[in-house]
């Protein structure tokens, strides 16, 4: 039976931000450099210690543990970055981290994971899947920190929108990837608070699509899934648990297809000198496709753990 999650409280963000002070950095706010119709901002979350904005979620979760709570260690399952966060973070507490990663995880990331110290399990995709929807691995012991359907989790990214309104209170859109929905509806509960008129969209690449078609029907539904390298973001459904806040946090979708995510990974690296994931690069490449944003636009860069070879393609016009 799926829970009841309710927007994150504002007070709750701003717990994480106090919890989170020495382990996520505050990251920068910069324009982007292209002629378009409306401010283009980027929220570079790429530039966390870890390479993504999961290192908040997982630091505010497991900050919030007891020691208790941590004494037989923790997992999670994740396909690389709240992986690596977990995994970061379990390092500095000296407990012990295993990750259940689904076996399309790629090698970047994984490589990661190791050299942090996690442990990790592959399982089929499927068998990845539901641990995200019973919240638990059968014969892993420990501390389960989701990915996505956390309170604590949520409220960590909530930080990202404490830090958007700070910086930028004008803020008309702000572009997230959207993956499980944990960043979208944590940035969403802080800005409701500190910039109510702000418009929250998910973005999501044409592979990998639920939330879109999810949002026109009025119900949570199920959509051909193809893996591709935009690995951290899309599914193939949105978690029962996530589908009431996602619906009344997140105002719309933008789809984009693989090449043009594919040319904002790339333009990203031209003009900004920034590295993105396929998935970071989502919002930028909605923002540069919708001309009828309301603006100031912030575009979320939620992750840069690209796969050199991977980006060597994109960087030559192919699509990996």
């Amino acid at each position: 039976m799926a829970r009841t999650l309710k927007p994150i409280p504002f007070e709750a963000i701003l717990e994480a931000q106090t919890r989170l002070v020495g382990t996520a950095v505050r990251t920068p706010l910069v324009r982007l450099n292209v002629d378009s119709s409306h401010e283009i901002w980027l929220k570079l979350e790429n530039l966390q210690p870890i390479g993504s904005f999961k290192l908040r979620g997982a630091g505010n979760a497991m900050a919030a543990a007891s020691p208790m709570a941590l004494a037989q260690g923790v997992y999670t399952a994740s396909a690389g970055n709240m992986a690596q966060g977990v995994a970061y973070c379990a390092r500095r507490l000296g407990v012990p981290c295993t990750v259940v990663v689904p076996d399309h995880a790629p090698a970047t990331k994984l490589e990661a994971i190791a050299r942090l110290g996690g442990s990790v399990r592959k399982v089929p995709f499927e068998t990845w899947w539901q641990i995200l929807v019973d919240h638990h691995f059968p014969g892993l012991e420990g501390l389960f920190i989701h990915p996505v359907s956390d309170p604590l989790v949520m409220a960590g990214n909530g930080t990202i929108g404490l830090e958007i309104a700070d910086e930028l209170p004008q803020v008309g859109t702000v572009l997230v990837p959207f993956g499980g929905g944990g960043l979208a509806c944590g940035i969403a509960s802080a800005l409701r608070h500190r910039s109510p008129r702000v418009k929250i969209l998910g973005c999501e690449v044409e592979t990998a699509a639920p939330l879109s078609i999810s949002l026109a029907q009025h119900a949570p539904q199920t959509i051909a899934y193809t893996p591709s390298f935009v690995d951290g973001a899309g599914s193939k459904s949105i978690l029962p648990d996530m589908w009431p806040l996602v619906h009344q946090l997140v105002d719309g979708a933008r789809v984009v297809s693989l090449r043009l995510a594919a040319d904002a990974v790339r333009l990203l690296a031209t003009r900004n000198r920034i590295i993105a994931e396929g998935a970071g690069a989502l919002s930028v490449a909605a923002a540069l496709s919708d001309s009828d944003l309301e603006g100031p636009v912030v575009c979320i860069v939620s992750g840069g753990n690209i796969d050199a070879s991977k980006l060597v393609k994109i960087l030559n016009g192919d699509i990996p």
